[in-house]
């Protein structure tokens, strides 16, 4: 019989906060899910790039969007925007921010577990 598990990110396992960044890490059996939250002016290369150390992100993003919007632009110069309701995939090497003045809010599960991590 499999586990189940359900878990809180009110009662987040960790909680990470690079400027204008909030990132809510739950850890449940087999999966570690992240609650990114960006702030209006975020932006990688300003706000997260300097615990990161790289000069763009590195990370691979799987994830959803609850609320607000993300431009992305890749290191091939290929571009992306989410927003509401959107799934996403994002490859390592790019750049991003928050598009307008509302908070950006998406769940995320590839790099839940290493984002802004340090």
């Amino acid at each position: 019989m499999g586990a189940t598990a359900a878990k809180s990110f009110d009662a987040a396992d960790e909680v990470r906060t690079p400027d204008k960044t909030t990132v809510e890490i739950v850890r449940l059996p087999g999966a570690t899910v992240g609650r990114f939250t960006f702030q209006p002016g975020w932006k990688w290369s300003e706000c997260v790039a300097p615990k990161a150390g790289t000069d763009s992100c590195q990370a691979n993003h799987i994830g959803a969007v609850v609320s607000g919007r993300l431009h992305v632009v890749h290191e091939d110069g290929s571009t992306i925007d989410v927003g509401p309701g959107d799934a996403y995939v994002i490859a390592p090497g790019h750049d991003a921010w928050v598009v307008g003045d509302e908070t950006f809010v998406g769940y995320e599960f590839e790099s839940a577990e290493t984002y802004a991590a340090g």
